[in-house]
């Protein structure tokens, strides 16, 4: 039903549990393959250069925030990849996932961003308003 699946990530609990539902709709069927999409914004970027002051330990370091979902997926040997963009996150998935036909999108309901917490992931939210596709917000 669902053949490709967008996953936005961020390593967050409520993109774990996005994850969990992804992956268990992708076993469903042996053609579906996940998109985990993890969206470099300007505050992020700016966080991670502060903390690591070579380019290799900023990307070993986001590659670490997403390790959770890579294991998951390679536990359930679904087909997975991982992509990495820049833009604010709710315009930047949404346009990923138009630019590139995706059957579903699931995502958390809420992320790392401290702000979000205190909205109804306000990314979500965004997401589920201006993807061309179904959109299931996990929570």
């Amino acid at each position: 039903m669902f053949k490709r699946i967008l996953l936005p990530a961020d390593g967050s609990e409520h993109s774990i549990r996005a994850a969990e539902k992804a992956i268990a709709i992708a076993k469903a069927d042996v053609q579906s393959s996940v998109t985990v999409l993890y969206v470099v914004d300007g505050s992020t970027s700016k966080a991670d250069v502060l903390k690591n002051w070579d380019s290799l330990g900023i990307a070993s370091q986001r590659k670490a925030k997403l390790s959770a979902i890579e294991q998951q997926a390679l536990n359930e040997k679904i087909n997975f990849e991982i992509k990495i963009v820049r833009g604010e996150p709710g315009p930047a998935i949404v346009k990923y996932a138009n630019d590139h036909k995706y059957d579903l999108i699931v995502i958390g309901s809420r992320g790392l961003n401290a702000l979000q917490e205190m909205v109804l992931g306000s990314v979500s939210h965004k997401v589920a308003k201006r993807a061309l596709c179904p959109v299931m917000i996990v929570k």
